[in-house]
């Protein structure tokens, strides 16, 4: 399935709403991403996408046919971690297991690697978020350890994964 990887637009709201409001997404994210996510997160978050500082961050919306279906980003880190960025991504229910999130990946790695002075991202997905595991592996991303009950999400005490890719 072809997509690509563009800039947020705040038209782009109402469909990310549609593929944002899913608890089954929202269950392996962060406690930022909120649920049920409305029509105002969706404005919240896309102008802050399109207000960050370009030089510490990259997100991108996940289109196929002009409409939003996901996101995929790298948040720069400082300090001693200065040359890592973390990666952080999303894919509406209807597009899982079709290959898409793991070509995003990808892409953004290689565009990462190659517009930041950057030589590992990380991402840490849950660790039983099987889907996103398997996406990361596909796009060369090497599983460092487990990280025991560092998760705290709807009640539950859970591990991470940790994963990274070297430049």
């Amino acid at each position: 399935m072809k997509f690509e990887l563009r800039d947020w637009k705040l038209d782009d709201a109402e469909n990310l709403v549609r593929y944002a409001n899913n608890p089954k997404v929202a269950c392996f994210l962060r406690n930022a991403f909120p649920s049920p996510y409305t029509l105002d997160d969706a404005h919240m978050f896309i102008d802050q996408c399109m207000h960050r500082d370009q030089t510490k961050q990259s997100i991108k919306a996940i289109v196929i046919d002009n409409e939003p279906i996901g996101s995929v980003g790298l948040m720069l880190q400082d300090d001693v971690s200065c040359k890592t960025a973390e990666m952080g991504y999303w894919l509406g229910e209807p597009f899982w297991g079709k290959g898409i999130m793991t070509k995003a990946i990808i892409q953004t790695c290689e565009n990462g690697f190659a517009n930041f002075d950057i030589f590992r991202i990380y991402s840490r997905p849950f660790v039983d978020n099987i889907g996103s595991r398997k996406a990361l592996e596909k796009a060369g991303f090497k599983l460092e350890g487990i990280c025991k009950k560092a998760i705290f999400k709807n009640g539950k005490i859970t591990d991470y994964c940790m994963y990274a890719l070297i430049k």
